[in-house]
């Protein structure tokens, strides 16, 4: 007798749509397309846009074959699937001549006028690193790229609500003619996080600029600017607190050594600012920026600082000394500072002391990373005070620099502090210490 029933089919057929969609979620292109040949089911699930809100697309300076095909897959998905896109980042890996960026001019004028055409949901745009004062930039290919962008962030303007053109490198006015596209239609733009920090190119004076500050007048509603410190100026904190003080989060500010950091801000534009934004917090970022009176004239009391993060990198300098800045400056933020980073070469003067008493002075400090030549003895008193709850600590990272090649007594008696508050650091703390030779 024949069988007439149906054959018995697989527990994925009457897998739901939303449980289908997910699955693919976590698939790479090539995986997608290969199982949306399966069935009809799977091939409608390839085509659901929540798959495809999200895309990276990276530029290799010297690919390999698989990181070819990688690119032209994800190039050519974007543009299949760009009416779904809502988060688009592109990224430069390792721009080597002038003709690698000439390819990624032309890709990205293409790719750009096709998305403008026919997506009306993008949000969010990361290009990092241009980095347009490079040689390889010729100035007919720089231009055409900017004018590029600029179209497109015009015809993006009233959707999109998060920028990042970090490490951009350009020019004063080409920056403020890509800033001013996001206001172009309306004169005011509603974008709430741009990420302009290196954006201007080395040098540039960007804080006496009236050009800079007329683009920055049209911004209405940020909520989460990143920049660096040669943009600020009494003009612009007074642009932010009329403007957007209804909506301003955060500040994150980067000073470099190499960037004027010279001008005269004054506190009361700073505790004007902060009045008017009550939820205000602003992270200081400082890159070499080490000498007493250089943060004296940018740390000022009335600076909602929530965050600061010290890096001298590897250079030592013996006109500058930390002592004063963790006496002096920054126990002026012991109610608001939470997350303090110093990575100081400081081997001609020890802080052990300075530090632990700044942190037990700083009521909300959670988060330490130090790399500095420290005594061991300063991890004990640290852990010490923390077992005693006289300070709140939740994450401690300390890479303790040593002049001498061999640390084996140094680890020795880290690890038997390890031991001695085992029970505190396992049920309580994200904790990393270790020695570090700098010879």
């Amino acid at each position: 007798m024949e069988d007439d029933s149906e054959p018995e089919q697989s527990s994925w057929a009457h897998l739901p749509d939303v449980c289908l969609r997910h699955v693919f979620h976590w698939l790479d292109d090539r995986d997608r397309s290969r199982a949306a040949l399966v069935c009809k089911k799977w091939s409608c699930a390839m085509y659901s846009g929540s798959l495809w809100r999200c895309r990276t697309i990276t530029f290799y300076g010297q690919p390999s074959r698989a990181r070819t095909l990688e690119f032209q897959s994800a190039l050519w998905y974007t543009k299949k699937f760009g009416k779904y896109l809502k988060h688009l980042e592109v990224k430069l890996s390792n721009p080597y001549n002038t003709p690698f960026i000439k390819k990624f001019q032309v890709t990205m004028k293409g790719l750009l006028s096709h998305l403008g055409k026919c997506n009306s949901h993008l949000a969010s745009l990361s290009i990092k690193y241009l980095e347009l004062d490079c040689l390889i930039w010729k100035n007919v290919v720089r231009a055409q790229f900017i004018k590029n962008l600029a179209t497109f962030l015009k015809r993006m303007s009233k959707q999109l609500d998060y920028l990042n053109l970090k490490g951009a490198r350009i020019t004063l006015e080409e920056g403020c003619e890509l800033l001013n596209s996001l206001s172009s239609l309306t004169n005011r733009s509603f974008i709430s996080e741009i990420n302009i920090e290196d954006f201007f190119s080395l040098h540039l004076s960007v804080y006496s600029s009236a050009l800079f500050h007329q683009t920055m007048s049209k911004f209405h509603s940020l909520t989460i600017l990143t920049f660096n410190y040669n943009c600020i100026s009494d003009e612009l904190l007074d642009i932010l607190r009329e403007h957007s003080s209804h909506s301003l989060c955060t500040l994150n500010i980067k000073c470099h050594i190499h960037d004027p950091h010279g001008q005269v801000v004054s506190g009361m534009s700073w505790a004007n600012l902060a009045k008017r934004a009550p939820k205000l917090n602003v992270n200081f970022f400082f890159e070499r920026v080490m000498k007493h009176d250089h943060l004296a004239r940018i740390l000022l009391v009335e600076i909602p600082v929530r965050s600061i993060s010290l890096r001298s990198c590897y250079f030592s300098d013996p006109d500058w000394t930390m002592r004063p800045t963790l006496t002096n400056l920054l126990p002026a933020y012991w109610h608001g500072l939470q997350k303090l980073t110093l990575e100081l070469n400081n081997d001609h003067e020890l802080l052990d002391n300075e530090l632990l008493q700044l942190i037990l002075s700083c009521k909300r400090l959670i988060f330490l990373k130090v790399w500095a030549f420290l005594s061991v003895s300063f991890m004990e008193r640290l852990l010490q005070n923390r077992a005693e709850r006289k300070c709140i600590l939740t994450t401690i990272k300390v890479r303790i620099y040593t002049a001498q090649d061999d640390s084996t007594e140094e680890e020795r008696l880290l690890a038997d502090i390890y031991r001695k508050f085992k029970y505190l650091i396992d049920s309580e703390l994200n904790y990393f210490v270790i020695t570090y030779p700098m010879v």
